[in-house]
């Protein structure tokens, strides 16, 4: 996902994200799926059970036929980033509107402290931001994020749902691999 700065749009952040508190050391942001349009409800029911959590959250303009409204929206439709212990996922997992935890290789993808505090300066920092997903498609450059191909260039061939063939050019030969999605920029 990129964040994109739109200037001279209104919006502001309406909350920022603490950081995990470090007392506990094994506590990590962990990212739920929400029912559609329920983050802002979780993130309340969340807050009831006293769990750390962040929905990050911008103003913007929306105009209907009698008048025009600031309203608060999610940055990152259906996701709130939760900061817990593994024994505590069974409490956020059975709050009302949480479908389940995002999963990377079997386990809950943990998310970066650092990641965190990003989208909170990005917001900070610019009025009005929208997340868009990475749709990539044949003849886009990438680049493999993690894994034995890590940091190569290469070039898309083929996408299938969450596959992507790629060709990457390096020692005067054409490796050409199947690759997630997930791990390409």
């Amino acid at each position: 996902m990129h964040l994109i700065y739109k200037p001279g749009a209104a919006g502001a952040v309406t909350e920022m994200a603490k950081p995990c508190n470090e007392q506990r050391m094994n506590r990590k942001w962990f990212v739920v799926y929400t029912r559609p349009r329920w983050e802002k409800k979780v993130d309340q029911l969340l807050a009831a059970k006293g769990i750390e959590r962040y929905c990050p959250l911008h103003k913007v303009k929306r105009r209907w036929s009698d008048r025009v409204k600031l309203v608060e929206l999610p940055l990152l439709t259906s996701y709130v980033f939760v900061c817990v212990e593994q024994g505590e996922m069974a409490k956020v997992r059975n709050t009302p509107g949480v479908l389940n935890f995002i999963y990377w290789n079997g386990l809950p993808a943990v998310v970066r402290e650092s990641e965190i505090a990003a989208i909170r300066r990005f917001l900070e920092v610019y009025e009005e931001v929208e997340a868009i997903r990475l749709d990539v498609k044949p003849g886009d450059e990438v680049k493999v994020a993690s894994g034995l191909l890590m940091d190569r260039k290469a070039k898309v061939l083929e996408v299938k749902r969450k596959k992507v063939k790629i060709r990457i050019e390096s020692l005067g030969c054409e490796l050409v691999a199947y690759v997630d999605k997930s791990r390409l920029q």
